[in-house]
């Protein structure tokens, strides 16, 4: 019988994790029966609780975190990226990025390799060379993106790419294509792509 949920002690901080192939009311259903132990351990301690092991959504995390703290004062984090719709992102211009719904890859892109989704696109790995990411929204690649990335496909002219570093040789948002020479890739180390006032894109 699969385990839904698994709590390990750490030094510094008691990880719970999460089955990734387990429903959310099975994860809840088993936090719950794991609270009255974790309320006897807590007692007396203060060791901050790490939610780690499955991608959540915001109510997801909001569920979890009332659960706990409902019965125990103590600090949770998540392992999984705390704003869906990209709406904690903010350029180093202070460009706001508005809320969109949000798709997760899981893994990084191969080549051959295409994900399309009506919002935003979130990429938790690299986005290889000869991979196509198309997002009506934006696109965050935790990673490396080298392959074909277009945001705001159906026109959102506001919409960002963000990766870790962006090595591609051509980018879209909405309209706009940027084709990129090597040495400019090797010399810009880019990691944010917008359109500017003066409708251009700018990679930064």
């Amino acid at each position: 019988m699969r385990s839904s949920v698994n709590i390990n002690l750490t030094t510094d901080k008691l990880l719970i994790r999460l089955n990734e192939k387990c429903e959310h009311k099975e994860i809840m259903a088993a936090l719950k029966k794991k609270i009255v132990e974790l309320k006897k351990l807590y007692q007396n301690d203060k060791t901050p609780i790490y939610v780690v092991g499955k991608v959540l959504k915001n109510a997801e995390m909001e569920d979890i975190q009332n659960l706990i703290q409902g019965a125990i004062d103590v600090k949770v984090d998540f392992e999984s990226p705390k704003t869906l719709g990209l709406a904690g992102i903010k350029k180093s211009f202070n460009k706001e990025i508005k809320t969109s719904e949000t798709k997760f890859q899981k893994g990084s892109l191969r080549s051959g390799n295409k994900i399309e989704y009506e919002g935003s696109i979130v990429v938790l790995g690299d986005v290889n060379s000869g991979a196509e990411v198309v997002a009506g929204e934006n696109i965050v690649v935790v990673g490396a993106l080298r392959g074909l990335a277009h945001a705001g496909a159906k026109g959102n002219k506001d919409a960002i790419i963000a990766a870790a570093v962006i090595e591609s040789p051509q980018l879209r948002i909405s309209n706009i294509v940027k084709e990129r020479e090597r040495m400019d890739i090797e010399i810009n180390r880019a990691s944010y792509a917008y359109i500017n006032d003066e409708n251009e894109m700018v990679i930064e």
